[in-house]
């Protein structure tokens, strides 16, 4: 074993320029915050490489420095202070552990703040401003993110999950390190070559043409020189000079096949534009079809997913326009995870499990999430510092009420999340199976937990503040043509026409 010197860190969270939110400090503190040494034996999304590290460092003899890790629940643009603050902490923890031969960093790919359209470019030029040409600098990133030539240039590996659900986020950790580990001992020479697609859109993994074009990069990876292959979607709601689909393909220092395999994978996948996208129904057609009398008898529930009022595509997550709907049809048997709304979730808390009285909730942040709702409602259960799951991370609800509306249940909570997994109902006291509809706030991150008890999904096209149409996005920094925005954006572009 050769004694080496690894620094790890994570920082990270996944911006959405045209959110109502704000992100701060205090933001980071609240969404997943661990300081050097104290980061826990569970991994999250994007902090990963802490564990496989430790269990790699133990094998190897690596000596591991650990700097802080922290994440904040995707949301608007972060402030210039917070971000000042947080990469500079990390550069100093840095500079506190030199000399390092190795440097892993978990990040997400779609960070902005105010003044810095780049933030994971500006960290990894950073970074390598501090230890030189020499040390291994590589990272793992989310595929809703940004890819952008600076961060090329500096790192020596980035790799991306490849799945949508993101359920092989420590699989990807372990993908890196297992890079890391060649490069090290020299067994290879890793060249990165990127393919710009020209598009936007959304690629979900769990259903064709998406899941075998993902089995084929899959399938790539390891033969005839091909180390890595990295589908970066994009992140549309982040207006940036580099938003869109991108090709990253990592060979063993054969540029040319990887130059030559990223167009290729590329423009098959220009191919597939408008194809991906789950069909979405409106809200009063996904109605029409929960009250359908087969789908009331069917075994399992039918599960609605609100697709852009997702807290994890950085929008608050406290739309009450499809609940709204479910009580003036007269819904019953149905459960809804989750509206963010602190204060009325302190008001039950501060009623008691029991309790009935007039709640006001949800509709709070932003003008195209609809009223708030005014109802008389009953509170069920109560638990301080709830979570779910998702594949093996601990995702914090905060504290989360149970309340009763009109014969519909819904999960009111303080922490903004996303829903991954049935046990969101079921460790508040409400059994999912029980249910005839479940309502998620989700894009498709529940699809992987909740396929297995679903007799349909419905994925439901509400409008909100989620920019979900970018042929119409008021993008200010894009400036090179992609479609949709474009029909034929490779017309002018190097390589020849689109596909």
């Amino acid at each position: 074993m050769v004694a080496r010197r690894v620094f790890v860190a994570s920082l990270a969270t996944e911006t959405n320029t045209f959110s109502p939110l704000r992100t701060d400090l205090v933001d980071f503190h609240e969404g997943f915050y661990a300081a050097p040494g104290e980061h826990p034996v569970t991994p999250t999304l994007c902090s990963a490489v802490f564990p496989v590290a430790r269990e790699r460092a133990a094998a190897l003899g690596w000596t591991l420095i650990e700097g802080t890790a922290t994440w904040a629940e995707p949301g608007g643009v972060i402030n210039a202070p917070t971000w000042a603050r947080l990469r500079d902490q990390l550069l100093d923890e840095l500079r506190a552990a030199l000399p390092v031969d190795i440097v892993l960093l978990g990040l997400h790919g779609a960070m902005v703040a105010h003044g810095c359209l780049d933030c994971e470019g500006e960290l990894l030029a950073g970074v390598r401003s501090i230890v030189g040409p020499d040390v291994i600098v590589a990272a793992t990133l989310d595929p809703h993110s940004h890819l952008t030539a600076r961060r090329i240039e500096q790192a020596d590996l980035l790799v991306a999950f490849k799945e949508f659900p993101h359920t092989d986020f420590v699989d990807t950790a372990e993908r890196l390190l297992t890079l890391v580990e060649r490069l090290d001992r020299g067994e290879v020479c890793p060249v990165m070559s990127v393919f710009d697609c020209r598009m936007i859109e959304v690629l979900p993994t769990s259903r064709e043409p998406m899941r075998s074009y993902v089995d084929r990069l899959k399938a790539l990876e390891g033969k005839e020189g091909v180390l890595s292959i990295s589908l970066i979607h994009g992140f549309m709601a982040g207006d940036v000079p580099d938003m869109g689909t991108r090709l990253l393909v990592i060979t063993d220092d054969d540029v040319t096949r990887g130059d030559a395999l990223a167009e290729r994978l590329g423009r098959e996948l220009f191919g597939f534009r408008g194809t991906t996208r789950p069909a979405a129904l409106t809200p009063e057609a996904a109605i029409a079809r929960a009250t359908m009398a087969d789908a009331r008898e069917s075994h399992g529930p039918l599960v609605m997913a609100d697709v852009w009022d997702n807290p994890g595509g950085g929008v608050p997550g406290d739309s009450t326009i499809l609940l709204r709907l479910l009580l003036e049809h007269g819904v019953r048997e149905a459960a809804l995870a989750t509206l963010w709304d602190p204060i009325a979730t302190r008001l039950c808390f501060s009623a008691g499990v029991g309790a009935t009285l007039p709640l006001r909730f949800g509709g709070k942040v932003s003008a195209t999430g609809g009223d708030p709702i005014d109802a008389t409602v009953n509170v069920k259960n109560l638990v301080r510092d709830a979570t779910m799951s998702f594949g093996a991370s601990i995702v914090s609800l905060g504290d989360a009420a149970w309340i009763d509306v009109c014969g519909i249940d819904v999960i009111l909570n303080t922490a903004r999340t996303q829903v991954y997994n049935p046990d969101v109902f079921t460790r508040l006291g409400i059994d999912p199976l029980s249910r005839q509809l479940l309502v998620v706030k989700s894009t498709n991150h529940f699809y992987a937990a909740f396929q297995p008890i679903a007799s349909e999904i419905l994925y439901v096209d509400v409008p909100g503040p989620y920019p979900s149409d970018p042929s119409r996005n008021t993008y200010v920094h894009l400036e090179r043509a992609i479609w949709p925005r474009v029909e034929h954006p490779f017309d002018d572009a190097p390589g020849g026409p689109s596909p």
